[in-house]
């Protein structure tokens, strides 16, 4: 009896660890769309990302708090290659095989990016460009391979395919955000990942995530299934359409002769 009522007293008393206090700030996060499909006349589309920020108590008298947004589409292998004169005619020398780069990749901020985020939380979330392509290694034999990673950056940032857009996230009273992110017209179909970081200081104190789908549709997606599903079938309906139309070029040019 008595080592009952001394387990029942032990169980009523509070708890020796106090439970974790909850999220101090959080992301209540909307999108303009979460798909996008690509037909015969698609040139681009643009994604609107907007949410709040959730409290349950004041904002800290603390660093501003800023916003961070990236985007990622699938990643792949690529190889990267080297051009240079060799007698007199450009070849290629040298290769490197980029373990994994994002087919399209956007990151946006409220402020410059070196205020919002630090090296060391960009390294352990791979938020920044650089960070997102995953290289291992290189030949031995091969000089300067990092520049054939900055080469493929380059390359996609030039047509579109990787986007730095500071200052581009609005943000409002630290409660309210809006950031727009333009798709263009060369995508690769597969999910997008959608994250979004609030940090104070350079540091992360929430991650939201979420996905965009990217798919083919009307006649794109027919063409591309009979190509893959019955290849036979495509490869007589291209050439029939190669030799009608040479054949309506001929026939016009007969007419515009007479």
């Amino acid at each position: 009896m008595l080592r009952a009522l001394a387990l029942l007293a032990l169980m009523a008393l509070p708890p020796l660890t106090a439970p974790l206090p909850a999220q101090a700030e959080e992301i209540v996060l909307g999108l303009s769309h979460d798909e996008v499909a690509i037909t015969a006349t698609f040139n681009g589309s643009e994604v609107l990302i907007f949410g709040a920020v959730k409290r349950e108590a004041p904002a800290p008298d603390a660093a501003p708090l800023q916003v961070i947004i990236t985007l990622a589409g699938p990643s792949q292998p690529v190889t990267v290659r080297r051009k240079e004169r060799v007698v007199g005619i450009w070849a290629n020398t040298d290769a490197v095989e980029v373990d994994a780069a994002p087919s399209f990749y956007a990151v946006a901020t409220s402020a410059p990016l070196d205020e919002v985020l630090s090296a060391t939380e960009d390294l352990r979330h791979s938020i920044t460009i650089p960070q997102a392509i995953r290289s291992v290694g290189a030949p031995g034999e091969v000089e300067n391979a990092k520049t054939f990673t900055e080469a493929l950056i380059r390359i996609r940032a030039g047509s579109g395919l990787y986007q730095v857009l500071e200052n581009d996230v609005d943000l409002e009273e630290e409660t309210l955000f809006r950031g727009q992110i333009t798709l263009p017209a060369a995508l690769t179909e597969g999910e997008y990942a959608a994250r979004i970081f609030l940090t104070r200081g350079g540091e992360v104190i929430d991650i939201y995530e979420t996905s965009i789908a990217v798919f083919k549709a009307g006649l794109e997606r027919w063409l591309y299934d009979t190509s893959r599903e019955q290849p036979f079938f495509y490869g007589l309906m291209s050439l029939a359409i190669a030799i009608a139309a040479g054949w309506l070029a001929s026939a016009a040019f007969r007419v515009f002769q007479r």
